[in-house]
């Protein structure tokens, strides 16, 4: 378990989390490190092919059918021994799951899964967040811990709409206490209610100027705009969209948390701190 700076990752008391990886490694990517769920750059990927490469080439159970030869660091890898960290922090904690990872690709053998899902709760004192970009396989493990926020990841209509046409099947299935969705566009607050959300987590996509030149390319109808962000990158959504999902979840009564990367959206419309528009807002749901 490592503190984030992942400004969403919240202890109970209001600190830091932590994030905590019993997995790692995903197939979902192209081999430029562009994940398939809409072809952005993985920051996993990039991680493992980077600093983290000592760590990740050699560590942990390859999940099957790996080749040896390819010292692939990014391909999926259970780490067994790290399932007992949780267990060794009585204090409260809230812990992002396997961000290095998707704990619900399809290139996990079910025993790790269920693994995770028993250590879960074993340590209800715990918070657990979790996303994937694979909610199909949500139900199959369903019902899930209560101190088990459940998330997905929506990167673009494509995968928003079809989550929400499906959400008889699909949602209402997962008995999960908490659900979350990041990322998502063009929100109704008729479907998130419908849905079952309770939180929406908004933000940017990061990473180098190439990166996000390249990302604003590939959809121009998107009209994203570039921006620095700190050292790095954001390719920026237009401002309108924001205040639609918002607007949106407000009516549905659902938690929204606009992540710290939309800041340059915000001064670009002059607006310099949360005070000056109170939809900027950091929320957590209860």
């Amino acid at each position: 378990m490592n503190k984030t700076q992942i400004e969403w990752v919240k202890n109970p008391d209001g600190s830091q989390g932590y994030t905590h990886n019993p997995m790692s490694g995903c197939k979902n990517h192209t081999p430029e490190g562009l994940c398939l769920g809409g072809l952005f750059p993985c920051y996993a990927d990039k991680l493992a092919h980077g600093r983290l490469r000592p760590l990740y080439e050699f560590g942990g159970i390859p999940a099957p059918n790996y080749n040896p030869d390819s010292h692939d660091p990014f391909y999926p890898r259970f780490w067994e021994e790290r399932l007992k960290q949780p267990y060794q922090r009585k204090k409260p904690a809230g812990i992002f799951l396997d961000d290095m990872s998707d704990w619900m690709g399809d290139c996990w053998p079910r025993e790790w899964t269920l693994a995770e899902l028993q250590m879960m709760r074993e340590n209800p004192q715990h918070r657990f967040y979790t996303l994937t970009k694979q909610p199909q396989r949500l139900p199959e493990f369903s019902p899930f811990p209560e101190n088990c926020w459940v998330g997905v990841a929506v990167t673009s209509n494509d995968t928003y709409y079809p989550l929400m046409f499906t959400r008889e099947r699909l949602f209402r299935r997962v008995k999960a206490a908490n659900a979350a969705r990041a990322g998502m566009g063009q929100a109704m607050a008729d479907d998130l209610k419908a849905a079952g959300i309770n939180w929406l987590i908004i933000g940017a996509c990061t990473g180098t100027l190439r990166e996000m030149i390249l990302l604003c390319e590939r959809y121009p109808s998107e009209t994203l705009a570039v921006a620095r962000y700190g050292n790095k990158f954001v390719a920026l959504p237009k401002i309108e969209w924001v205040r639609e999902i918002v607007e949106a979840a407000d009516k549905a009564g659902v938690k929204v948390f606009l992540k710290d990367n939309l800041m340059p959206l915000f001064k670009a419309e002059g607006i310099t701190s949360r005070e000056d528009w109170t939809g900027i807002r950091q929320e957590m749901p209860e």
